[in-house]
This record gives structure tokens, sequence and C-alpha cells, in this order.
């Protein structure tokens, strides 16, 4: 039964982060989400709390461990417990290995690879209380490498790596660990804005429903690594 279980998403002000948290609200499961900056958060959860109260938003950086630490102390505060971590937050800066500046190569390992990490350590001992879950959410470029990628690509490659490594460690505890690769997903990412043009991609809410889908699996079955892209792209 997934209703009753408390979820913390990161990333979750906007994007694949938001249509998770629509997502899972609306199936009777409680959401911490946290976000970087405190406007964004605040309307998140105005907008969260029309499907649902049981919404918490918590100011945090992933790239600090100090910082989710406390996010995972908020989530216990407030509902007593935590059953599922998405670790979703990440970022991509799209340039030439030459052009890629050292600020924007850290910027991107810290928050996309060190930061699924970080979420993790500070969840863990949480997540053995409750035998719970562990999701990240890397991408398509963890598997398929591509001109002005290298940063993001290597933060990408790491995240599936650390998730099925982590999922080995973290099994003996029955927690359950899965790393989602999506491929052109409808958000806001790298300064997009979505439109109708972007009809033909993943949505966020699809990106929601498959997290709901892996939840609600019998406990026998494990889907360590998923690839999720759209069926038909286009240019």
């Amino acid at each position: 039964m997934i209703q009753n279980k408390v979820a913390y998403i990161t990333g979750g002000t906007k994007g694949i982060g938001l249509g998770i948290a629509e997502v899972l609200l609306k199936n009777g499961i409680m959401v911490a989400f946290s976000g970087r900056k405190k406007e964004d958060v605040e309307k998140a959860e105005y907008n969260l709390k029309q499907i649902s109260q049981n919404v918490l938003g918590i100011v945090s950086n992933v790239k600090s461990l100090e910082s989710e630490n406390a996010a995972i102390e908020s989530v216990k505060q407030k509902f007593g417990r935590l059953d599922y971590v998405i670790a979703n937050a990440g970022l991509g800066i799209f340039k030439p290995v030459d052009q890629l500046s050292a600020e924007e190569w850290n910027d991107m390992i810290d928050t996309n690879l060190t930061g699924v990490f970080y979420t993790l350590k500070a969840s863990v001992e949480e997540l053995k209380k409750t035998e719970g879950y562990y999701i990240t959410i890397s991408s398509l470029a963890g598997a398929n490498f591509f001109e002005n990628g290298t940063g993001y690509n290597a933060s990408k490659f790491g995240v599936v790596g650390f998730t099925q490594a982590a999922m080995i460690d973290l099994r003996k505890y029955n927690i359950k660990s899965t790393v989602i690769m999506p491929g052109s997903v409808a958000t806001h990412f790298n300064g997009h804005i979505p439109s109708e043009k972007d009809s033909w991609k993943i949505q966020p809410e699809d990106m929601g429903n498959l997290v709901l889908d892996i939840l609600k699996m019998n406990p026998r079955i494990l889907p360590s690594k998923i690839e999720f892209r759209a069926t038909k792209p286009q240019s």
C-alpha cells in the first residue's frame, strides 16, 4: 500500500520534480519537496496544496550535505517518517570541453552527482527504518555521449553507476533503488520554455506516473535501471 507513505523529492519546484509530486499527492502519498529558491518553493507549495494539504516545501541545496540533513530533519518533524526519496535535482551546461569552465564543471558534478549522494546520505537511516525506496533521475545522457556534453555526460553516467552500486549496498536492508533515464522531457531545463511544440516529448506527469508504477510494484520486483523515451522523437 502506498497511501499515507511519505516521499521527499529534490528539485521539486518545477518540471520533473513537480510532476512527480503532483502524481504522488493525487494517489495518497504525503510529499515533501525541496528547491534552492524560497520564492520558488513557496509558489510550488501553494499550488500543490490545491491537490492535498499533506505537502511540505523545503529550501535546500543538494550541493550541501548540511542542507540535506536539515531537510530530512524537517520531513521527520512534519510527517514522522520517510518512505520514498526521489533524487531529481539537476542542471545542464552544454559547451565544448575547451570552453567549459572549471566552475561550470564543478557546478554540474556537485549538483547532479554529489547531490544524489548527499540526499541518500542524509536519508538512508530513515529509509532503513521503513524499508523504503530510493530513486534517482539520471538521463539517457547517462548512457549516450554527445557533442558539448562532457560535464553533463560525466555527471549522468556517474548517477547511473552510483545508483546501481548503491542498490547492491542497500538491498540487504530491504531498501530498493532504481535509476530512471529519461530522454527528452517537456520542462524548463536549461532555460527552455515548454510549449505546444513539446507535445511529442515525455511530460512531467508521465515521469510522475512512472515513479508511481515503480512504487506500486510487487516488493519482489526490482526494476534497477529504466530507460524512458518519447515514442516518436522530433527535431
